[in-house]
């Protein structure tokens, strides 16, 4: 990484925390990267806890594309996300040394809400009832009428996040070199009033998804976006895309997205 030498860390403040990252600020003195304050300023911003904390990092950082995002474990396990143990500082020399490191890009969703408030996604965007009652949501493909869900809710996925909530629910796993989002539900009711699919499906990145809300009195959502909740009033309809930011994180040669899938869950 050559060109990029303005490096920005991600961590909790307290004084644990800032005991255990001194030597990695240390180790990228030594190597002359710039350690800046600003991530704004940043080329290179660094992810220190575990997969929450990453996409805390993407999330409070802007979800920059011009960028590259790297994942640190302080959990004693290597996750998702995070390619490097804190401890093992041999690995991170080496990879920076040797040119061991590519560049992994992930797609990330876009969510607009009655076509005001927007924002962005790395693993899902999920809509859950707020009370107890059955949700009801007419599905729109390209704006045009695909089903009519009730039910508890459901989740959007980008392809690394079918790996978390999703999968959870039964989802696909899906390889993130395919741009793609898939849609998965949350305790359906199929009856001879409402009827959907009733299995998770896949929708191009070219394709546009909306969930209209039924306004019956359960208009008051609970929205997840990655591990992150936001609460708004009267909610009536939700667009979701493929948003066109990229995230682009450090991926070392012998740690694919498959060996990470095989390490987690095999």
């Amino acid at each position: 990484m050559p060109d990029r030498r303005n490096i920005y860390f991600h961590h909790t403040p307290d004084t644990t925390m800032l005991e255990k990252v001194e030597p990695l600020y240390e180790l990228a003195r030594r190597y002359d990267f710039n350690i800046v304050s600003d991530y704004r300023t940043a080329n290179i911003i660094v992810s220190i806890g575990d997969d929450g904390t990453f996409l805390q990092a993407v999330r409070k950082t802007g979800f920059r594309d011009d960028c590259l995002y790297a994942g640190i474990s302080v959990t004693g396990s290597l996750n998702m996300y995070c390619d490097f143990h804190l401890e093992d500082t041999d690995k991170m020399i080496e990879a920076i040394t040797n040119a061991q490191i590519e560049v992994r890009r992930y797609p990330t969703i876009e969510v607009t809400i009655d076509g005001d408030t927007t924002f962005g996604c790395l693993n899902e965007f999920s809509v859950r009832s707020a009370i107890i009652k059955a949700f009801v949501m007419d599905v729109y493909i390209d704006d045009k009428h695909f089903e009519t869900f009730r039910g508890d809710g459901m989740i959007v996925a980008t392809p690394t996040g079918s790996t978390a909530y999703n999968k959870s629910v039964n989802g696909a796993v899906v390889d993130p070199l395919l741009p793609c989002m898939q849609v998965s539900e949350l305790a359906s009711v199929n009856n001879n009033d409402y009827r959907t699919l009733g299995s998770s499906f896949i929708l191009s990145g070219d394709r546009k998804l909306t969930f209209k809300v039924a306004q019956d009195g359960n208009d008051y959502p609970i929205m997840g976006m990655d591990n992150e909740a936001l609460s708004i009033q009267h909610v009536e309809k939700f667009d979701i895309k493929l948003s066109n930011k990229i995230i682009k994180t450090v991926k070392l040669k012998d740690n694919s997205f498959w060996e990470k899938v095989k390490r987690t869950f095999l």
